[in-house]
């Protein structure tokens, strides 16, 4: 029943779209006034309208996309203003952007004088968040307003007149999953990339693989997993190693056609086997016909369409970019001509006229005549379409909406996408195309050969849908027990080839496959790649990585973390979209995934060598940085007051152990050795109020559970100053982290303000007595001249030598590679060390050289496209064995021995006990 009028003001997502509703609703032109609001882009619409017998005032303006944006507290925005681990609690809230005052504005002054607020947003999760965000803005000046929501799918008179009279509730869930993803992203991403660009933007020389722009090592959270597909594709093309084939070919060539026969067993590695099987079919080379099948063969048409087909299929075809193509779609959606091009669903409603989709399309000069003979009851050519399975409960499939033999303003690559849209829905409620296949079985002295053939007997869809082709050939008639001599019979090799590049089809299907990112955000993912140098994009849509995308990945991977794989941040898009349905709350969700995240990121900063060990193999050394940060990263904690020249940070020794060491060693040796009980520690931000000089930071520490009295936490905010009794204490108590025994160091002595220990002072590192240097120990001169005195090892029986590393008995080995062949050496039997001398060496008083095997791919062995297959490490990121390879300089290569005998001195190919 008519009641007194009321004012509803309206609000779409862009000016275009209010433009073209309020253009609907009016329906006369004439009765729609204009005028300018706040912000020149964002006009008001005014009209009367009538919604359920109820007369309105409608005012119809728009927002440009997010009304607000997520930020964190202005003392944390700066990126030296706190520790990045911080960000992961620290406050955020929501905001409108000055650039976005004036819509706030508009939208404020008009709905102080509305009853009634219609969100027109875009149907999905983004566009019910931006709804909340126009609710929230309107409401804080207005709080009796009733809210409503409509909801469309193409903006065509049918779809805007049907939403406007069936207004519903907006959906909180929807927009409480958009902001979980988006306080996530910010805090991971945040966290993330000032971690990583702080630490290796002044270190390295990167300005030529970024043209000189300024630098930010971002992470993303999906980004950086879209970025693992591409580096990890590259890296199983790098290590595969090509591997030689045979394969058997017979061609029969008749009056009606020659046929090409296949193997049956493809092909063989073995090329004696499969020289011995080719002659016993020369020898007897009549081929005899077992079986031949004819049958029936459909070939589908597609499904509906979606936003990742839609994507996939303009790579292949146009070779367009995913974001331009989404770019092209939203364009034409907003003209009217297509459906709303970001949907998952590809699963039309039996609600949708299908059938006047394609009435629309009888007039068009290319594919009108078909569209007339799909609408022809005689030809049978209709079928309704096959579903995909996928449905996102609030978009249809992309469809055209709008007829159009192609406008004046549009670009080629417009005209592309609406033949596209067209054709695929043309395509997909027509029938299958129908062939008709042969296969014809042959036996050559007892090989099985094969041959198909093919004959398309209705093109059905086919004849639509130009992208897709169903080759058919012909083959000459045989049948079962007729023989015939083969025309040819070859004996053809071959060659293993790795796979290709990812194109972005490719990788718009990764991504789908592992669930990462929306069908609204991965052409954004992909961008990112791009924009910030971490992967390259060829003529031929192929990805290919940077040196500093894969130095980046390669440093995550050989931390043991899979933060550039899928699967962290899969948990998440399942956790958001249950959010979506309810089934999980938001305040859940965040919870659970930061501090999953945040663990990573603590774990990733102890180990964050890994990712400077990984960058030096691309890059250079900056000059910006001192020589101290060459091999670690600098975590400073004071000012050194013994040397007065330099700074001391936080630092871990051979063992693992954390120390406090000045970085002008070794011309300084000013330490303060810790507590051995601890796991982890970071500098903070925060500085100690009693020490001085300052400033002196504070560290976090965390101590091992088993390793300290239960009366003591293992978490602790100490400092090295002298002032901290509980630091003391626990270095009493547990002995410190230098590679003595604490029983025979003693506790560190604490004076004054300093923990700095005289070099002269300091007990060796090896025989734990003062007055001489670690390089200048007795013990070391005396166990490196009696590692040059073969004697007998006990078990084996063997001539040994004593390693001078860790003490153990080497063992003799014969050398097998090209320029030592039968020269002997030692080699140590612990598997925590690589120890090597020649036998020869001894005797001429060269001596051994030992180290400390590393389960990493080497950098002095790992080049450019070294790969990370069998000669790296394999994509599944697997440790190497840990032997010893000798090159022909006698050099030891960490983590390679014979896979038969586990000898280091010969590979397998060539090992004495290979087949016993």
């Amino acid at each position: 029943m008519a009641g007194r009028s009321v004012t509803v003001l309206n609000v779409a997502e862009k000016p275009s779209v209010a433009k073209a509703v309020a253009a609907i609703l009016s329906r006369n032109p004439g009765g729609l006034r204009v005028r300018d609001g706040r912000s020149r882009y964002n006009k008001i619409f005014e009209f009367d309208y009538t919604i359920r017998d109820q007369p309105c005032k409608m005012l119809f303006t728009s927002v440009i996309g997010h009304l607000m944006e997520l930020e964190f507290d202005t003392r944390y925005r700066k990126w030296h203003s706190c520790d990045p681990a911080d960000l992961f609690q620290a406050p955020v809230h929501k905001t409108v952007p000055e650039d976005k005052k004036d819509i706030k504005r508009t939208l404020e002054e008009e709905a102080r004088r509305c009853q009634w607020l219609v969100l027109w947003l875009d149907c999905d999760r983004e566009g019910e968040n931006i709804a909340f965000e126009v609710v929230d803005v309107c409401t804080a000046v207005n709080p009796h307003l009733t809210i409503k929501r409509a909801r469309f799918s193409a903006l065509i008179p049918s779809e805007i007149f049907q939403s406007v009279q069936n207004l519903v509730e907006p959906n909180k869930w929807f927009a409480d999953a958009v902001d979980a993803r988006q306080e996530i992203d910010l805090r991971i991403g945040a966290s993330f990339t000032r971690f990583q660009t702080m630490l290796m933007k002044d270190a390295f020389n990167i300005d030529t693989v970024t043209d000189g722009r300024n630098t930010v090592l971002s992470y993303g959270p999906c980004q950086f997993p879209t970025l693992g597909f591409v580096v990890e594709r590259y890296w199983e093309i790098q290590a595969h190693e090509p591997e030689e084939f045979w394969s058997i070919n017979c061609s029969h060539r008749s009056d009606e056609g020659t046929a090409n026969f296949s193997w049956g067993r493809g092909h063989l590695f073995d090329y004696t086997c499969a020289v011995i099987i080719y002659e016993m079919c020369v020898e007897e080379p009549t081929a005899t016909v077992t079986n031949v099948r004819q049958q029936e063969k459909l070939k589908y048409p597609p499904h509906p369409l979606s936003t990742i087909e839609l994507e996939k299929r303009a790579s292949r075809y146009f070779r367009m970019s995913s974001e331009h193509t989404m770019k092209v779609a939203e364009e034409l959606y907003q003209g009217g001509f297509i459906s709303y091009p970001r949907t998952e669903t590809d699963n039309f409603s039996s609600r949708t006229d299908l059938r006047a989709i394609v009435q629309e399309q009888q007039g068009h000069p290319e594919w009108g005549t078909y569209a007339q003979r799909l609408l022809d009851p005689e030809t049978g050519l209709w079928r309704n379409p096959r579903g995909g399975g996928h449905d996102d409960k609030a978009h249809p499939p992309i469809h055209p909406t709008k007829f159009s033999a192609g406008e004046s303003g549009w670009s080629q690559n417009h005209r592309n996408i609406y033949e596209l849209v067209v054709r695929h829905y043309l395509a997909c409620v027509s029938k299958a195309a129908v062939g008709a296949e042969t296969t014809v079985e042959i036996d050559i002295a007892g090989e099985l050969f094969s041959a198909c053939g093919r004959v398309i007997l209705e093109k059905n869809y086919l004849d639509v849908y130009r992208f897709e082709s169903w080759g058919g050939s012909v083959i000459p008639t045989y049948t079962i027990d007729q023989q015939f001599i083969p025309t040819t019979l070859t004996l053809d090799p071959g060659v293993t080839r790795p796979p290709p590049l990812l194109s972005e089809a490719d990788l718009l299907s990764c991504m789908d496959k592992e669930g990462i990112g929306t069908d609204a955000t991965m052409h954004d993912h992909i961008k990112k790649l791009l924009e910030r140098f971490y992967a390259t994009k060829d003529a031929n849509m192929r990805f290919t990585p940077t040196n500093l995308g894969e130095a980046l990945v390669m440093g995550y991977d050989d931390m043991g973390y899979k933060l550039w794989k899928p699967y962290l941040r899969a948990v998440m898009e399942r956790d958001m979209k249950l959010v979506s349905e309810g089934n999980k709350s938001k305040g859940e969700v965040l919870d659970t995934s930061l501090q999953q995240m945040k663990d990573c990121f603590l774990d990733a900063r102890l180990n964050k060598v890994k990712l400077l060990e990984a960058m030096a193999i691309f890059f250079e050394r900056s000059n910006r940085v001192g020589s101290e940060h060459q091999n670690t990263t600098v975590e400073v904690v004071r000012r050194c007051g013994l040397c007065q020249e330099s700074d001391m940070a936080l630092k871990k020794n051979r063992d693992g152990k954390f120390m406090v060491g000045c970085l002008g060693y070794p011309q300084c040796r000013s330490v303060v050795w810790l507590p051995g009980s601890i796991s982890e520690a970071v500098v903070t931000t925060n500085t100690c109020n009693n020490c001085t000089p300052g400033p002196v930071f504070l560290i976090q520490f965390k101590f091992r559970q088993l390793e300290i009295p239960p009366s003591y936490n293992v978490n602790h905010l100490g400092c090295i100053g002298g002032c901290d009794e509980i630091l003391t204490q626990l270095t009493e108590i547990c002995g410190t982290g230098s590679r003595m025994p604490a029983r025979a160091r003693g506790p560190t002595p604490a004076t004054g303000n300093n923990h700095h220990t005289n070099p002269r002072q300091s007990a060796c590192l090896h025989c734990q007595e003062t007055g001489h240097s670690s390089n200048d120990c007795p013990s070391q001169t005396r166990r490196s001249r009696n590692a040059q005195q073969p004697g007998m090892d006990q078990q084996s029986g063997e001539s040994s030598v004593t390693c001078s590393s860790c003490g153990a008995p080497g063992v003799l080995r014969t050398a097998n590679t090209a320029n030592n062949r039968g020269r002997k050496f030692y080699t140590c039997q612990s598997q925590e060390c690589s120890f090597f001398v020649w036998e020869d060496s001894i005797n001429n008083g060269s001596g051994g050289r030992g180290s400390t095997r590393s389960n990493n791919v080497s950098t002095s062995t790992r080049g450019r496209n070294g790969g990370r297959g069998p000669r790296g490490r394999g994509r599944s990121g697997s440790n190497s064995s840990g032997g010893t390879f000798v090159t022909a300089t006698g050099d030891p290569i960490s983590g390679r021995r014979c896979f038969t005998c586990g000898d280091p001195s010969h590979f397998a190919n060539v090992c004495p006990n290979r087949g016993n």
